[in-house]
């Protein structure tokens, strides 16, 4: 078993992975990604973006392949230890902001911060922090259901910010704002994590998106090509076309 380089943070060999409908999800992808890097991921929807975030988290078991974060094997840890890995060291924005409706703002950004055994008083601190970082401190008092969709996404971003995480994996982060919000939102995004010394790895298929990582992957059909060409995303989003070279 080959372990991967000393300067990848996260390093999967040969990775397949096939949906129970029987749809290819991953093919044979291989990668790596440098400590404090910005790894964008691109590619149009259903081309394997998620499924891979999945298998380089640990939430979804590659079914072939190797996954390693920090010379540790996550391909052979078991469902407990995984669980802990994405608990202490990961953190994870979803496309569609969800929050725990009984927890007020601020008490939901805590929360990952409370589970890792920070006090509350401190936690508290943080995420108010970050809350107004994200332009969401004034609702730091209010619950989810009366937020607008936005501002959910936005206590998301700062809750999955808030402990630091090693690496930070961003399915398509600002999917629910208007493209007034998403330039300032992905900005905070990657100039938190640079200052942070924090790995993000963003699976986008907006262009504009992918333009402010360091480095990008395409996908296609579950597999690693050249390039894929993806055009802005309009204002109303319409199906995405894509030129590609493999």
């Amino acid at each position: 078993m080959e372990a991967p380089p000393d300067n990848d943070v996260l390093w999967a060999r040969s990775l397949h992975f096939t949906h129970r409908d029987g749809s290819p999800g991953l093919a044979g992808v291989s990668l790596g990604v440098r400590e404090s890097e910005i790894l964008a991921v691109s590619g149009p929807r259903g081309s394997g973006k998620t499924t891979l975030l999945g298998c380089l988290s640990g939430l979804v078991p590659a079914q072939r392949g190797e996954v390693w974060f920090n010379s540790a094997p996550v391909h052979t840890m078991g469902p407990m230890a995984r669980e802990r890995l994405r608990r202490d060291r990961f953190g994870w924005i979803d496309p569609v902001p969800v929050l725990v409706p009984e927890l007020t703002v601020w008490e939901n950004t805590a929360l990952p911060l409370m589970l890792r055994g920070t006090s509350r008083r401190r936690a508290r601190t943080v995420a108010l922090e970050w809350l107004e970082r994200l332009d969401v401190g004034d609702t730091t008092r209010k619950r989810p259901h009366e937020l607008r969709q936005s501002e959910r996404q936005r206590v998301c971003i700062a809750r999955a910010l808030a402990p630091a995480p090693t690496v930070l994996f961003a399915d398509e982060p600002t999917a629910p704002l208007y493209r007034a919000d998403r330039t300032h939102v992905l900005r905070t995004l990657t100039t938190a994590a640079r200052s942070h010394g924090i790995t993000v790895v963003l699976a986008t298929h907006d262009a504009e998106t992918a333009a402010l990582a360091d480095r990008t992957v395409s996908l296609l059909d579950g597999r690693r090509v050249k390039t894929v060409h993806l055009p802005p995303v309009p204002e109303t989003e319409g199906r995405a076309t894509c030129s590609l070279s493999v």
